[in-house]
């Protein structure tokens, strides 16, 4: 049995019917990401107990939530559910509101106490102010810690950024960074944005019209071409990076798992951690090293898979780059004119890398 998170669901509601099979690690954070009616919420509600799939599975290490003899009610699964809305009590300070999930947790059997959930959140500051003197994000914060201070063995988050203007999305994103960083919790965070997700997570689910298409690591997933034409339009990888050092002309240098990359001047010390994303529609490819290019970022690279897309004259290039794999959307004739095919040697040039941390 996986000591993670193991969930099988049936649904048939006619127009959707909802059929996954999916076992979730133990730690860091799985997506779950789709368009709009793909399954998501779906999903977390079934894993919370506040929908109920019939014949389905449902279980956290050796504690099973649901099968065929048993079905766990919400209040005894051990869980915290975070949703778009905070949804705090208006009447009451910050601090009540963390207490109220806290005493509901039996002194011997919190896992997490007020002051550090509050610092991890950066909340100290808020503990005696009303929610209608926050801002989205800071309530969204506080929405956080007093789902963590319920000592859940499981976090589900529903969208939790989905009502934030982008101001405030940028506010709360860091604060998610260190609940990844610092939680020994698994979380299960339902999203539709690409870029959120890149940056967040570990595992991908991959949701299309309700059955999952792909799921694993997140880096491997992105890489795919054989995905739907839903997810083909915004194909991109993930790397993880580190930053090895700064060059002239403003330029710092990311190391990774295949070679290095020259971003933009950037702040944070030697040897951080960085995550960036790159589009397939950034990376060209050239037969013999380019010379006189004005693009700075040019790696030697072994042609893994070609894929159609459902863009008419395009394909999508599955590149190896060191241990790295990296996509490419070029023409149909690009292709056929460069003769590309599965282990052929050749030069990527990547014109844009999004630094997503």
């Amino acid at each position: 049995m996986t000591d993670g998170l193991r969930v099988r669901l049936r649904l048939d509601r006619g127009a959707f019917q909802l059929d996954v099979d999916l076992d979730l690690p133990q730690r860091g954070i799985s997506a779950l990401f789709g368009h709009s009616g793909s399954g998501k919420t779906t999903i977390l509600r079934a894993i919370a107990g506040l929908e109920r799939a019939p014949g389905g599975y449902v279980a956290l290490g050796s504690e099973v939530w649901q099968d065929d003899a048993r079905f766990v009610p919400v209040h005894a699964r051990a869980l915290g559910y975070v949703f778009q809305e905070a949804s705090l009590f208006p009447h009451l300070s910050v601090r009540a509101n963390l207490d109220f999930g806290r005493k509901r947790v039996p002194a011997q059997a919190r896992r997490f106490a007020l002051e550090p959930v509050a610092a991890l959140l950066g909340i100290e500051g808020l503990l005696d102010r009303r929610p209608d003197g926050l801002s989205g994000g800071e309530r969204q914060r506080v929405a956080i810690a007093r789902a963590l201070l319920a000592s859940p063995r499981l976090l589900l988050m529903d969208e939790p950024l989905a009502a934030l203007d982008l101001r405030r999305k940028q506010e709360i994103l860091p604060y998610l960074e260190r609940l990844h960083e610092e939680l020994a919790i698994p979380i299960v965070y339902v999203s539709h944005a690409p870029d959120e997700v890149a940056r967040l997570a570990d595992h991908l689910v991959l949701l299309d019209d309700g059955k999952a298409v792909a799921s694993g690591p997140l880096t491997d997933t992105l890489a795919r071409v054989d995905l739907p034409p839903a997810f083909a339009d915004d194909a991109g990888v993930v790397l993880e990076t580190t930053l090895a050092g700064h060059e002239e002309d403003a330029l710092s240098r990311l190391e990774f798992a295949g070679g290095a990359l020259l971003v933009g001047r950037r702040r944070e010390a030697v040897g951080t951690h960085l995550r960036c994303r790159i589009h397939a529609r950034d990376v060209s490819l050239a037969l013999e090293r380019p010379h006189g290019s004005s693009i700075v970022n040019r790696l030697p690279a072994v042609v893994t898979a070609v894929a159609a897309t459902d863009t008419p004259g395009h394909v999508l290039v599955q590149l190896r780059i060191g241990e790295s794999p990296v996509l490419a959307r070029i023409t149909a004739r690009s292709r056929r004119e460069l003769g590309i095919a599965p282990g052929q040697q050749l030069w990527a040039q990547i014109k844009g890398v999004a630094l997503l941390t």
